[in-house]
């Protein structure tokens, strides 16, 4: 089946939530990204499934896009399916000691939520952009916290669409990745959570803020941390030895401010974002003899 036949197929089900030749910029927090072949936007569980059924069906390939954060699109956009979580993944039930949230919900915001009922557990996620969904495939965490440390339960479906629950003993965790079934789709994460002294809470949540607005650009757009850190030592100081702060091609650069970080001058492509890092990459390695490893992820055509 051709994508054109596929977008007709899904049309029935989404209606104008399916989208062909939708540019990616303007769907990823570095405005930067070629057109996707199809945009679907679900809004429920049933409808998530009868995209990757239909997809599945049509051999066409589902990329999950999530918040759009951590992730460089090629200028050439994404082939095949490329699934945005709508409305309805933004729902969240709270309890005494745990929140579970829709893939969809952003985890900032579930962080401030969470410290305004006198929970702990999530103050290290303030500022980061990403979704509850992403944030769960990338391990996502800062300032000594991560999403593996309170994550208890994920629902999802499979690539078939059928439902799929994983408990935590279930969930391989490792440094920025959850490795999780082929083709799984997180629709929703439970995170334990403990009450504390509100205050105690809040000031530990505005200490992140502070230290994140100090120390990371603002204003720019970019995908957060483009390398991990190597064991033992920053990215970002690495980065910063070779001499790379400022360092600009086309209309990318190193921050001046934190030099794992490369923004958008608002007329960057994802090949000037690209040939930065690979040139980080090699003084790096010829300065310190460290191979960064990107934390972002290039996907899509180049």
């Amino acid at each position: 089946m051709s994508v054109a036949a596929l977008h007709q197929r899904l049309v029935r089900v989404l209606g104008d939530r399916v989208l062909a030749g939708e540019p990616l910029a303007r769907h990823t927090s570095y405005r930067i990204g070629g057109p996707a072949d199809l945009l679907a936007r679900p809004d429920t569980v049933e409808e998530l499934g009868s995209v990757l059924r239909e997809a599945s069906a049509a051999g066409v390939r589902v990329t999950l896009l999530g918040g759009g954060s951590n992730v460089l699109v090629g200028d050439g956009g994404m082939r095949g399916v490329v699934v945005k979580l709508g409305r309805g993944f933004r729902r969240v039930e709270w309890r005494a000691d745990a929140v579970r949230a829709g893939a969809a919900v952003q985890l900032g915001r579930l962080a401030r939520e969470s410290t305004a009922r006198g929970l702990a557990g999530l103050e290290h996620a303030e500022g980061i952009p990403g979704t509850v969904g992403g944030a769960l495939f990338m391990n996502a965490g800062a300032y000594g916290g991560d999403v593996a440390g309170v994550a208890e339960i994920v629902d999802g479906l499979d690539a078939d669409g059928n439902p799929l629950r994983l408990g935590r003993e279930a969930l391989a965790f490792t440094y920025r990745r959850a490795h999780l079934p082929a083709g799984f789709v997180v629709t929703a994460v439970t995170f334990g959570l403990r009450p504390d002294d509100p205050d105690a809470v809040r000031a530990r949540l505005d200490a992140v803020r502070t230290r994140r607005v100090s120390s990371q650009p603002q204003g720019q757009p970019n995908a957060g941390s483009i390398f991990k850190n190597p064991p033992g030592d920053h990215a970002g100081r690495l980065i910063e030895a070779a001499g790379l702060k400022g360092r600009r091609v086309g209309g990318a650069r190193f921050s001046e401010r934190h030099a794992n970080f490369i923004v958008n001058n608002g007329r960057a492509r994802a090949t000037d974002v690209q040939v930065l890092m690979a040139i980080a990459q090699r003084a790096v390695w010829e300065r310190s003899g460290v191979w960064l490893e990107p934390e972002v992820r290039l996907v899509g055509s180049w």
